[in-house]
């Protein structure tokens, strides 16, 4: 049979099928033999029959008892735990009777009936029913929760045979609402009333009933219920009002009378399983039959029964703020992470509520000194005093303040984080100072005024309050707020955290003045921070050279109180200054930079004109080619230069060599030079003298070009002409045209050989000077080129039946060609060098001849240049890459090429005396410079 049972654990109610008791086997026994003897054949085993109990178990102790105490409760029956029940109640039974009133708000803490326990016992119905009632009368919607607690209180009337369910569906669905299943009985009582009101016969209603699959006899009783309970409401003086169901509010009222008997049977949707959670963690479903199809997030159910699972019967969608509202003597409240507010002025806990461990609501803030006081003041003079998180026009504030940060910029400055007291001693000072009921900004603030007409100075800190007696001697005069280069101050930042990007100090640079800061000067840092900087460099020197420096920290200090920052690299100055202090030589590249620390390496932020970051690092050269075109559009802007104006002829005046230009507080250096378009020059402003002296050039050779055209046009047609020699240089140069090389190599000779014309009067003093020898000296470079290549074609045919016997001479003679005789051979090689070429050619084909009579000499010779050459060529890689190749690393590298001369072809003399011994010592003056 199906038992009616009552879960104290779920606090639901379950109709599971159980085996029957022997007394109530017994009973149906005797319905077999009322009129006679008869015979009782029981379907199963006489053995499981005696295992039975022996009486079906009273409903007292399958129910809950809320109805029970609470009628014990009103007719003043003393406790019901001393009552004597035949069948007394389990001590945990009573105790979730007594929950459930208390969850109906019937009693109190102690056990009492309140104004709406004594009313409720007044109403002989299931006290959740009668909750709902009493609720429904304050919400103003009686009439509609007596129809509601009357169908809660009978069978629903809706019938749905098996065999026509579909239809069954079909036509309930008029009544159905998609988000309560309440409302749904509300339609149906409206219908079953209309259909009474113009009923003209008993077997015509009867007709309607089954026609829309309704027990003519459950809707009857419901009416009869309904009436009995109006007749009850009305002997109480309550007067039912009339709200329309249909409006919102009144639905809205009608569900939150109704959630008042059913604040335990709430659910929230669970997402992944489509179930529900209900109070105290329980998981249910809602049931099949409801007619709603949008409950909602949040639902409330009349019943919960457990059959094959756990359903929710009768269902409806609830907002959630209801619960806090309905239950708020149900709600546990959880406080967390107690905070100060800035904005507030006040201590903040995130409050969480719980109905049935159901979260209601979550990180509400509330004030947290009404919860503890001592907690909520700890926690504001820590971090509204002593962390500054405060807003007040105080001047103790600011002064304090304005104390704490000049001793941190100290401990960031000098590197030690031990200089400023802990936060324990500041907070000990306020804490000694405030009353005890001083807890948020606006208290401390009426407090404060009136302790400062007595004594202003009572919150004030002072300097020795806040430095460590240790560190009182520390003082910033080596750490400048500024750093001077050129005509412009840069502001400086130090930060001490190791590992961090800002770690060590920082020099806030212009975009516009970013190509103009020299990386030289920058590795001097400050004095504050040059010592250790000395030290890391000097540490790095190899062991042999290393020991003989001395202690490292005497040999730091005694650098730093002779050197002055220099533009010169600080390795350079380094080892300048050994060389003349100590007498030892050591070279720049035993100094190795990437060994000292990164705070000891200058960091560098790029603002716009705005103040806004733009980038930030340690590697200026990176900085300067990313960020070049903003630099070059930075100072085109500010500088006053019709750049967009196209010129073919010198007529804009005289170039200025420099141009000093002011923006937002800052001198940027210009220096102005023509720039080639193509078929014209305009005049552009760069920010290093190196780049408009090169952009200045070929824009001199534009305008020359120009100004010769006709003679240019004529040389270019002469070259032409010559198939071969375009063919032998375009084996070389590849898609350089030959042409265009003679050209530029012509007009830097002939107008550009000695100095380059910024003013009007020597362009044409160089057009005129030049007009007579263009022709002669295209000539005469044309026929050097066509010798020097002719000699190259005959070394290749030689070179190619040389490297399989010789390959590393092979590798050597590549190399040297591809250095002299790159596809811009012609033009970027100064003629003073150009005309040595053929000379150079010769001297590798003379090493030839002689390679194959003494390979032992040609390898003896190799080695000796070898390390020579090595060295130049790093070097000339590495000042590439800074932009920093001077004349006389240039030079070097020819008289390279007059070595091997010298070494390989001693017929062909040179025109200056080298040796390996000259070049080496060369090298190292070089090298220090």
């Amino acid at each position: 049979a199906r038992v009616k049972r009552y879960s104290l654990r779920n606090k639901v109610e379950m109709l599971r099928v159980e085996t029957i008791s022997q007394a109530a086997a017994r009973q149906r026994a005797g319905r077999c033999g009322r009129v006679a003897d008869g015979i009782c054949i029981r379907l199963y085993a006489e053995s499981d029959h005696d295992r039975r109990p022996a009486y079906t178990e009273p409903e007292l102790l399958r129910s809950s008892l809320a109805a029970v105490i609470l009628r014990a409760m009103s007719l003043r029956l003393g406790g019901v735990e001393d009552f004597p029940f035949l069948d007394p109640p389990t001590p945990r039974a009573i105790a979730d009777g007594y929950a459930l009133l208390a969850e109906l708000g019937a009693v109190d803490e102690a056990k009492a009936l309140t104004a709406v326990g004594r009313a409720l016992a007044k109403l002989p119905l299931d006290p959740r029913i009668g909750r709902m009632l009493i609720a429904g009368r304050a919400e103003g919607c009686l009439a509609q929760l007596l129809v509601i607690a009357a169908a809660l209180s009978v069978q629903d009337p809706r019938e749905r045979p098996q065999e026509r369910a579909g239809a069954a569906d079909q036509r309930h669905a008029r009544f159905a609402d998609e988000r309560s299943d309440f409302l749904a009985m509300l339609r149906l009582w409206h219908f079953f009333a209309e259909a009474l009101e113009h009923k003209k016969s008993n077997r015509k209603l009867a007709q309607l009933c089954r026609e829309n699959f309704l027990s003519v006899a459950r809707m009857r009783e419901w009416r009869d219920l309904h009436g009995q309970l109006h007749t009850l409401v009305a002997e109480l003086g309550w007067r039912p009002s009339s709200v329309d169901a249909a409006q919102a509010e009144g639905a809205a009222a009608i569900h939150r009378a109704l959630l008042a008997g059913l604040l335990g049977n709430v659910g929230l949707r669970d997402e992944a399983s489509g179930g529900y959670t209900g109070a105290r963690g329980i998981k249910f479903w809602v049931h099949p039959g409801t007619s709603t199809r949008k409950p909602g997030k949040w639902i409330m159910a009349a019943e919960l029964v457990e059959t094959t699972r756990l359903y929710a019967r009768t269902v409806a969608g609830i907002d959630p703020r209801w619960l806090e509202e309905l239950g708020a003597q149900l709600l546990k409240r959880h406080h967390e992470h107690p905070h100060w507010e800035k904005k507030r002025a006040q201590v903040v806990v995130l409050e969480r509520g719980t109905l049935y461990g159901l979260p209601v609501y979550a990180n509400r803030r509330v004030p947290y000194a009404p919860l503890d006081p001592a907690g909520a003041r700890e926690i504001f003079i820590r971090a509204a005093l002593v962390e500054g998180d405060f807003e007040t026009r105080a001047p103790f504030f600011a002064h304090n303040r304005r104390l704490v940060a000049e001793i941190e910029r100290l401990e960031h400055k000098s590197r030690r984080p031990d200089i400023l007291v802990d936060d324990a001693l500041i907070y000990a000072f306020y804490d000694a100072r405030l009353p005890e009921d001083v807890h948020n900004g606006a208290d401390f603030e009426r407090w404060r005024k009136s302790v400062e007409r007595e004594d202003p100075k009572r919150l004030f800190l002072r300097r020795e309050d806040l430095m460590r007696h240790e560190a009182a001697g520390i003082t910033t005069d080596n750490f400048p707020p500024t750093l001077r280069i050129g005509p412009n101050d840069f502001a400086l930042e130090y930060h001490f955290e190791p590992g961090a990007a800002r770690d060590g100090v920082t020099l806030t640079v212009p975009v516009a003045l970013l190509n103009q800061l020299p990386a030289a000067r920058c590795e001097w840092l400050v004095p504050g921070l040059l010592k250790e900087k000395v030290r890391a460099y000097a540490k790095s020197v190899p062991q042999r050279l290393r020991h003989r420096l001395g202690p490292l920290d005497d040999f730091a200090a005694r650098f730093v109180a002779a050197a002055r920052p220099a533009d010169s690299p600080l390795a350079t100055a380094l080892a300048r200054w050994i060389r003349g202090e100590l007498n030892l030589e050591v070279p720049v590249d035993a100094f190795r930079p990437d060994s000292a620390p990164p705070h000891l390496h200058m960091n560098f932020r790029v603002v716009d004109e705005h103040g806004r970051q733009l980038a930030m690092g340690r590697n200026l050269a990176e900085l300067k080619r990313a960020w070049a075109p903003q630099t070059r559009a930075a100072l085109a802007d500010s500088a006053s230069v019709p750049e967009a104006a196209r010129h073919t002829r010198w007529d804009f005046g005289d170039l200025a060599e420099i141009m000093e230009i002011r923006q937002g507080g800052q001198t940027l250096v210009g220096y102005p030079a023509l720039a080639d378009l193509g078929d014209a020059v305009a005049l552009q402003v760069f920010d290093s003298p190196e780049q408009a002296r090169a952009v200045h050039r070929a824009g001199l050779r534009r305008l020359l070009a120009l100004v010769f055209r006709e003679r240019v046009r004529d040389l270019e047609k002469l070259v032409a002409r010559d198939n071969a020699l375009n063919l032998q240089f375009a084996q070389l140069a590849g898609e350089v045209a030959l042409k265009e090389e003679i050209v530029v190599a012509a007009l830097e000779r002939t107008f550009l050989a000695e100095a380059l014309p910024t003013t009007q009067a020597a362009f044409q003093r160089s057009v005129e000077e030049g007009r007579s020898r263009f022709n002669l000296i295209a000539q005469e470079l044309l026929r050097t080129v066509g010798v020097i290549l002719a000699e190259h074609a005959q070394l290749q045919k030689r070179l190619n039946a040389t490297a399989k016997a010789f390959p590393r001479v092979a590798d050597e003679l590549r190399a040297q060609f591809a250095r002299l005789l790159h596809p811009r051979f012609v033009s970027q090689t100064p003629w003073t060098r150009l005309q040595h070429l053929p000379r150079y050619l010769k001297a590798a084909a003379l090493r030839l001849d002689k390679l194959r009579e003494d390979p032992a000499r040609d390898a003896r010779l190799a080695a000796e240049i070898a390390p020579l050459a090595v060295g130049w060529q790093r070097e000339m890689a590495a000042r590439a890459k800074l932009g920093a190749v001077t004349a006389e690393l240039e030079q070097f590298g020819w008289l390279l090429e007059e070595l091997r001369v010298a070494l390989f072809a001693q017929s062909l003399k040179t025109p200056v005396p080298v040796s390996v011994k000259r070049l080496s010592k060369l090298w190292q003056s070089i090298r220090h410079a």
